[in-house]
């Protein structure tokens, strides 16, 4: 049987290795206390709604694209799925006096992410348009709505089931698991089948890698790119509805800042900016590992301004190497 060295497990499976070094590290740095059932499920519930985010701009990146209007969408889909789930009688509420069922805020909410995804799609695939260029449209265009549909006002006093969705938990208190992480649990399982087990995801890898040579090979790469940016607009849809549900609210606040931490986390967890690399598992890791950065830099009292360097420089240093690796193998 052939001897893995070292060396060459880090380098396959560097996005685990750095995340158990960082649970060891911060293990340490906090006596155990990171590792207690009750830290991990702070974890789960900070990073849940950004692994939904992360799935969705990782099958963009895995196809060669970009997506900067994340942030904002999803800011967009938690307003939507929060203005249908207030209480009627509260006063401020964007549609005082009418009570909607629960999967209203819900539908509401998702299907807001799905326009959004489809006509980054469009604007991509038909439209020829760079995907940075097109979602940073995009991106200006779901602040603007989001400003005009709340009139730049909280949308808050959220009813219990609602709330419920995002904030319940399943089991004893003691060892209770979050639904948050339920939720995820499931999304993950999608989107694996999707990538690894469907033709149209040994699709998205293909034009990824070449796009010329998925459209010879008969590719519809059009069609795809639509689809891949519709299937991340739906995720960013339950992300906003699970944000607001969080919160028990909306404001123009929300989500501020995502589409930089899902594009860190998926770089981080292996997914090549130059297209057609990244596995669902290293997406999640990456987002995990993000968090881990981020929860100990809390735990340590770290200014919380110094995260947004940090993960500045974990973009800049996670692509540098990625390049560097890809090159040698070109």
């Amino acid at each position: 049987m052939e001897k893995i060295s070292v060396k060459k497990f880090v380098s396959s499976y560097t996005t685990l290795v750095t995340f158990v070094v960082l649970v060891f590290v911060l293990a340490v740095l906090t006596k155990g206390q990171a590792l207690s059932w009750a830290s991990i499920k702070t974890l789960i519930i900070a990073e849940s709604v950004r692994a939904f985010a992360s799935l969705g701009v990782g099958m963009i990146i895995i196809t060669k694209g970009i997506d900067l209007s994340i942030g904002y969408v999803v800011c967009l889909c938690a307003s939507v799925a929060a203005s249908f789930a207030q209480i009627p009688t509260y006063e401020s509420a964007l549609y005082y006096g009418h009570s909607f069922p629960l999967f209203v805020p819900i539908i509401a909410g998702i299907l807001a992410g799905g326009l959004f995804g489809l006509f980054n799609g469009v604007l991509v695939a038909y439209g020829k348009l760079p995907p940075f260029i097109a979602t940073l449209g995009t991106m200006s265009l779901a602040r603007g709505i989001q400003l005009i549909y709340t009139r730049a006002a909280i949308v808050g006093s959220l009813n219990g089931n609602f709330k419920a969705l995002a904030q319940s938990s399943l089991g004893p208190q003691a060892f209770s698991v979050p639904y948050l992480g339920i939720y995820v649990l499931i999304i993950t399982l999608v989107v694996w089948v999707l990538l690894k087990h469907t033709k149209q995801g040994t699709n998205f890898y293909a034009i990824g890698g070449n796009a010329q040579a998925a459209r010879v090979s008969g590719i519809n790469v059009e069609r795809d790119l639509v689809s891949v940016y519709l299937y991340a607009g739906l995720l960013y849809g339950c992300a906003g509805v699970l944000q607001a549900g969080r919160l028990g609210l909306a404001n123009a606040l929300t989500a501020n800042g995502m589409e930089l931490d899902a594009i860190a986390a998926v770089t981080v967890g292996g997914v090549s900016q130059n297209g057609g690399v990244g596995t669902v598992a290293g997406m999640i890791i990456g987002v995990f590992t993000m968090g881990l950065i981020n929860y100990g830099m809390s735990f340590l009292s770290i200014d919380s301004y110094y995260q947004l360097l940090v993960k500045g420089s974990i973009i800049i240093i996670a692509v540098f190497f990625d390049m560097k690796k890809y090159a040698k193998r070109a």
